[in-house]
C-alpha cells in the first residue's frame, strides 16, 4: 500500500471553556501536523504516469489553504467560552466555534476540511497533531 505524507507547522492559540487547568485561560502552540494521503484505489504495482499518489505541491497548496491559513496565528475559542469572556470577541483572528478547540477537535475539523478539498484520486489515510513536541 502506497502512502505519502507531509508535515506542516502552525500557531495558533485556544482556551477550553470549562477546563480546571491552565488551558481554561488563552495561550498557544506550536503545532506539528502530519498528513497522510494514499490512491482513492489501492493497486499493488508502480504508479502510471507521472508516478506521484499526489504531488507534493498539490498536497501543500491544499493543506494550507484547508489548514493553516485559517489555523496559523489564529485564536480558537468556542462559542461557550465567549459567552463568558465577551470581551474576547473582537480579537484579531479568531475562529469562534461551537465545540471547544482542543487537540482531539482541531483534528476532527482538519479531517473535514481536508476530505472535502482532496482530490478524488486520493484519499486521508492518517492524521496525527503534536501540540508540542512530545504531545
Amino acid at each position: 500500500m502506497l502512502r505519502v505524507t507531509k508535515i506542516f507547522r502552525f500557531e495558533t492559540a485556544h482556551a477550553i471553556h470549562g477546563y480546571a487547568g491552565s488551558c481554561r485561560h488563552v495561550h498557544g502552540h506550536s503545532y506539528e501536523l502530519h498528513v497522510t494521503v494514499q490512491p482513492a484505489r489501492p493497486g499493488s504495482g508502480y504508479l502510471p504516469a507521472p508516478g506521484f499518489v499526489i504531488d507534493f505541491k498539490e498536497l501543500k497548496a491544499v493543506v494550507k489553504q484547508c489548514v493553516v491559513d485559517p489555523l496559523d496565528h489564529g485564536i480558537v475559542l468556542s462559542g461557550r467560552y465567549l459567552a463568558d469572556h465577551p470581551h474576547l470577541a473582537s480579537l484579531p483572528n479568531l475562529l469562534v466555534w461551537q465545540v471547544e478547540p482542543t487537540a482531539e477537535n482541531i483534528l476532527v475539523y482538519i479531517s473535514q476540511q481536508l476530505q472535502a478539498a482532496l482530490p478524488a484520486a486520493v484519499r486521508l489515510h492518517q492524521l496525527k497533531l503534536y501540540e508540542t513536541a512530545d504531545s
